[in-house]
């Protein structure tokens, strides 16, 4: 066996003990029960998505198809405890050529738990709460095996979390401190484990349900684009629009993980993918095996980051954040594309730095300048594209109306027309990255050679973001159904359709489209494996926090140590983030963090006057759940990249991290700065946002590698730093030189708010005593101006304020009305002290914070003309 093949089996088993299952029975139909379970599961998954289920029922008459729907969270976790068993070993010293006996006594176990539910629940719903016997015992039963299916497929860490927190359940009661926090007594074994495991509040809660319904088609649809070699043409791709730059093969790898990661779930998985082939390059033209390792590192963990999948958190982010699944893609699309274009800034800042060159290319080469316009107007491109495709809707709309047929012909005629085009080139095969001359192929043929691949990607993001008037936008899981369904036909048959075209025999090309089919069913099922029993282990979490509000002693002890302090909070909860995201995978660090912290920014962030969108809580946790992939000593993306490169984890992880410092920053910025994820912007400030943005991350970037025009001076690098600060937050320096607010107190707060004008944002600083701790404590909240009218505005908030020897009494808000969650349940309005309205606040007219850009492109055109006599070569 040679080195390369042993590096990359080594690669590939560091993908399968984390992601996919490292055992291998020998005994065939061992083997076979493992791939036919993912099979089965698969089918299940695309069954319950589709309508069938409705329509056999009202044709057959049998209620069965139609329950199963509603009971498929139930069959999802059986799956993937099934799979857990089989597929990983229990210890590492446990057989992988075979399944031990135990082995099949926990799956017997495990899916008995899960389907106990389906069987019984008719008689488990005519007794809410008064569990019997067999209840306790199977969710007992189904809780450890569900531990411990955990702990075979993602380690230790989630199952000390979620024990911890099942401790809590029992025992937390007898803690004094924790009881005067909570109110909470404690529960019997009967009531905590009915919580877990009887109903939707614990382990078959909301992320479990996302799993079900979302995250596991998306992840199907990822396998079979990848397995169908999507996956190598965004490879090629990348490699010929990029691979002849300076630095070339590190260029590709940023941009090719960026296109892998938009459909994977897996920064391990990404990193091995188009590793493999760009680690090598990158090494050939000289980049050091850690630096290299890193590039990629770096790159693949970003990949969770890219719309439209992200990997599974968005789609959890919707339920959490109660948004449409477009807004949440609206948000994080401009950081997205920010933090990778500043990584291809970094991967150049160190070719030149190392003085490196590309790969040779034949025919012409694309200049620097060529390649930035067509990246930044790809993305335009896609708009334009858009528009004209929602014209030509509008067009087919008479004819068309609401059937989907006209659609499905069009699209059909478009995938043959592109197969047809890309019959006339040679198939995408994976070039040898360690050839002894390695060259970067032509743009045109990769490109057309392939391009049938973005149709499934099209139709995703055509479902998810389109909308006409006869056809609304599909739900997240309909786009992910439609587009899999689509991919499994371009699967089946892109192979024998090409051989058509070239007038070749088609039979093995079919044989060989049915294979690949049959692959992306197993690989989307065992790339479930981890996140199936992992939601359903952070599904304890969120129960124990619904059942004792745990969230409030964790939060206020996190609070305590911040000492309110906004800016110490956001550094603790992203070193949290961090430290969890070591052991646990992006999703489940999502969820626990979220879960625990989200509600304590926002609410430390009101006490301080300053008003944090729930998204932009959500995001920030999102991120650096991401980034923990890349942290020492754990990140198992850097371990993977080192497997390749021959380099060393922990220096990999290590350059990994910092290369991924300017994604570390850009959590603190859209905190602060809501512009970047494009709340409440229009179309032109967007794109103003976007290229101010992208000049501050990347004059950041230079700043961090110590490298402009030419190697920075310390001071330069200072100002350098100072320069992006006032890019990305120019609001602060106007601040220094104009007061943001008029403020007034008592009745005047009520005078300058009826001075406001219409529909303008008032602030309204809340003051009263806790309804836990009785500590007096402040909150700041929103209402919108009403023609002048102060008590009409308030009162269509659900606001109730009254006049009383100079201050402003607050009663009590109802149930149901717009703030009651801030501050009608935080706040206890019947005790000695009165909730009040300590201050009201109305913006200024001032000038506008952009003109602070001025000095700073003045600044920075300052520093380029200091450095430029000291460059060494083009700066390209």
């Amino acid at each position: 066996m040679t080195d390369e093949s042993q590096v990359a089996r080594s690669a590939d088993d560091m993908v399968a003990e984390a992601d996919t299952g490292a055992r291998n029975p020998s005994i065939a139909w061992q083997a076979k029960l493992i791939i036919g379970t993912c099979i089965v599961w698969s089918l299940f998954q695309l069954y319950i998505a589709s309508k069938l289920p409705g329509v056999i029922a009202q044709s057959t008459g049998m209620n069965i198809f139609a329950n199963i729907v509603a009971q498929a969270r139930f069959v999802h976790l059986a799956f993937a405890i099934m799979l857990a068993t089989l597929a990983f070993p229990l210890t590492s010293s446990a057989p992988k050529d075979r399944i031990p006996a135990y082995d099949w006594a926990l799956v017997i176990l495990g899916v008995a738990s899960c389907l106990y539910l389906v069987v019984f629940r008719f008689q488990i719903a005519d007794r809410p709460g008064l569990w019997s016997t067999s209840d306790i015992t199977m969710s007992a039963i189904g809780m450890c095996v569900l531990m411990i299916s955990v702990y075979r497929s993602l380690g230790l860490p989630l199952v000390i979390i979620a024990s911890s927190f099942v401790l809590f359940a029992f025992f937390g009661g007898y803690s004094e401190w924790a009881r005067n926090i909570t109110n909470y007594g404690g529960a019997s074994l009967s009531k905590a484990l009915g919580h877990y495991w009887m109903q939707t509040e614990g382990v078959f809660g909301v992320a479990l349900g996302v799993s079900t319904t979302m995250i596991f088609l998306f992840v199907l649809f990822g396998a079979l684009l990848d397995r169908a070699g999507g996956g190598n043409w965004f490879i090629k791709v990348a490699i010929a629009l990029l691979g002849a730059l300076r630095g070339g093969p590190a260029k590709a790898s940023v941009l090719s993980s960026m296109m892998t990661g938009m459909i994977s779930g897996s920064s391990i998985a990404n990193t091995v993918t188009t590793g493999t082939f760009t680690i090598p390059l990158m090494k050939r033209i000289g980049f050091p095996a850690e630096k290299a390792g890193a590039v990629e590192v770096a790159s693949s963990t970003n990949g969770q980051l890219t719309p439209p999948v992200m990997g599974a958190a968005a789609f959890l982010m919707v339920e959490y954040v109660n948004i449409p699944y477009i807004d949440v893609v609206k948000h994080a699309f401009l950081p997205a594309v920010i933090s990778y274009i500043a990584l291809l800034y970094i991967v150049h800042l160190e070719s030149l730095k190392m003085g490196l060159e590309g790969l040779k290319k034949e025919g012409r080469k694309i200049g620097v300048i060529m390649i930035m316009i067509l990246f930044l107007s790809g993305f335009i491109f896609l708009g334009i594209c858009t528009f004209l495709m929602i014209g030509l809707r509008a067009i087919l709309d008479p004819v068309m109306g609401d059937s989907i047929y006209a659609a499905v012909a069009l699209v059909a005629v478009m995938y043959v027309f592109l197969v047809a085009v890309a019959a006339r080139y040679p198939d995408l095969e994976m070039d040898d990255p360690n050839a002894p001359v390695p060259a970067a192929p032509r743009l045109t043929p990769t490109l057309l050679g392939g391009l049938y691949f973005a149709l499934p990607i099209f139709i995703l993001v055509w479902n998810l973001m389109v909308r006409t008037e006869h056809l609304e936008r599909l739900s997240p899981a309909l786009s992910a159904f439609w587009a899999t369904i689509f991919m499994i036909v371009v699967a089946l048959t892109h192979r024998p359709l090409k051989a058509f075209f070239r007038g070749e025999g088609h039979a093995a090309e079919t044989v060989a489209g049915w294979g690949d089919f049959v692959q992306g069913l197993i690989l989307g099922a065992r790339n479930m494996i981890g996140i199936g029993v992992a939601t359903g282990a952070a599904g304890i979490i969120v129960g124990t926090i619904s059942l004792t509000g745990a969230h409030q002693v964790i939060g206020q002890v996190i609070e305590t140590i911040a000492g309110g302090n906004l800016i110490i909070l956001l550094l603790l909860v992203a070193v949290l983030s961090l430290i969890l995201g070591m052991g646990l995978p992006t999703t489940a660090n999502y969820i626990v963090v979220s879960s625990l912290m989200a509600p304590v920014i926002v609410s430390v962030g009101a006490q301080s006057g300053l008003i944090v969108p729930l998204i932009a809580v959500h995001m920030f946790v999102f991120y650096f759940g991401i980034l923990a992939d890349d942290t020492p000593p754990v990140g198992l993306a850097a371990y993977a990249a080192a497997a390749i490169s021959r380099g060393d984890p922990i220096k990999t992880g290590i350059q990994g991290f910092g290369y991924d410092i300017r994604t570390a920053l850009l959590p603190f910025l859209f905190i602060f700065n809501t512009d970047l994820l494009l709340i409440d912007v229009g179309f032109a400030k967007a794109i103003l946002v976007f290229f101010i943005a992208l000049i501050a991350m990347l004059i950041f970037a230079a700043a961090t590698q110590g490298y402009f025009i030419a190697k920075s001076r310390k001071w330069e690098s200072a100002a350098l730093l100072f320069i992006a600060f006032m890019l990305f937050r120019p609001d602060f320096f106007l601040d220094q030189v104009s007061a943001k607010y008029t403020a007034a107190e008592g009745p005047a707060g009520i005078s300058l708010m009826g001075e406001a004008p219409n529909d303008q944002l008032v602030r309204l600083t809340v003051a009263g005593p806790d309804f836990d701790t009785a500590i007096v404590r402040p909150t700041t909240i929103t209402v919108p101006a009403i023609n002048g009218d102060a008590m009409a505005a308030l009162q269509a908030q659900g606001l109730t304020v009254m006049e009383e020897d100079g201050k402003l009494l607050l009663e009590e808000p109802f149930p149901g009305t717009p703030h009651f969650g801030t501050i009608g349940s935080e706040y206890d309005y019947y005790g000695d002290d009165p909730v009040v309205v300590t201050m009201v606040q109305v913006e200024n007219e001032r000038m506008p914070k952009e003109l602070f850009f001025i000095p700073a492109l003045l600044l920075l055109l300052g520093v380029v003309m200091i450095q430029r006599p000291r460059a060494t070569q083009p700066a390209f």
